[in-house]
């Protein structure tokens, strides 16, 4: 089970990054991913695959004045 925003959850074998955030509706337009304490580049979400000791951040980008 991987750890995602501090929440333990049970995913389906060989789940990506894209395949998570598409199914909670994130808006790739406005998130970071940080994996195990690494920023992961956009265009790697759809090759890494969770992993069952992952622990991973999603933060959620707010503008504002």
């Amino acid at each position: 089970m991987a750890k995602i925003n501090g929440i333990v959850i049970e995913l389906l074998q060989g789940t990506t990054i894209l395949q998570y955030l598409d199914t909670h509706k994130f808006n790739l337009d406005y998130i970071a991913v940080e994996c195990n304490g690494d920023i992961i580049p956009k265009s790697q979400y759809n090759e890494k695959v969770i992993e069952s000791e992952d622990i991973i951040e999603i933060v959620n980008f707010v503008g504002g004045g």
